[in-house]
């Protein structure tokens, strides 16, 4: 075992024990944030097994993560809606954190690899899932100012 399996492996635990339960109690609202937070940690995870291991396979897999999961947070919410309208939660604090864990991650690796076509794809990776996840926490607390319906 090598710092980045370890790593990953203390990133899946305490974000892995948070998502689970986030999404095991509580109101509808803090439930979809807490998925959305899982994004959040499995992605970064990813990254450091694919490290870890040295299996390139895996930083595609958490680019595809990177992409489609806030979308589909964005689309459970829109499908919650009238459950949601009612429960605003905010989870600033632990978009925040998240966002800073990817971040670190991802100039970790940006590090490890150097000036290679694998650290442009590391930053793609990060900036899809650091803003992603902050559009998709920022709608579920209530949406954006001067936006209709939003």
């Amino acid at each position: 075992m090598n710092g980045w399996i370890l790593a990953a492996t203390v990133v899946l635990g305490g974000g892995g024990v948070a998502a689970l339960w986030g999404v095991a109690t509580g109101p509808p609202a803090r439930r979809v944030i807490a998925q959305n937070l899982t994004t959040s940690v499995v992605c970064p995870a990813l990254l450091l097994l694919a490290q870890g291991y040295g299996r390139p396979s895996y930083v595609d897999l958490a680019l595809l993560l990177a992409l489609l999961g806030p979308v589909g947070t964005l689309v459970f919410a829109r499908l919650l809606c009238e459950d949601l309208a009612g429960d605003r939660a905010s989870a600033w604090g632990p978009t925040w954190t998240a966002a800073g864990l990817g971040a670190a991650v991802v100039i970790a690796l940006c590090v490890a690899a150097g000036p290679t076509r694998a650290t442009a794809k590391l930053l793609l990776i990060g900036a899809l899932l650091i803003t992603g996840n902050v559009i998709a926490s920022r709608a579920l607390a209530g949406g954006f100012r001067g936006v209709r319906g939003g």
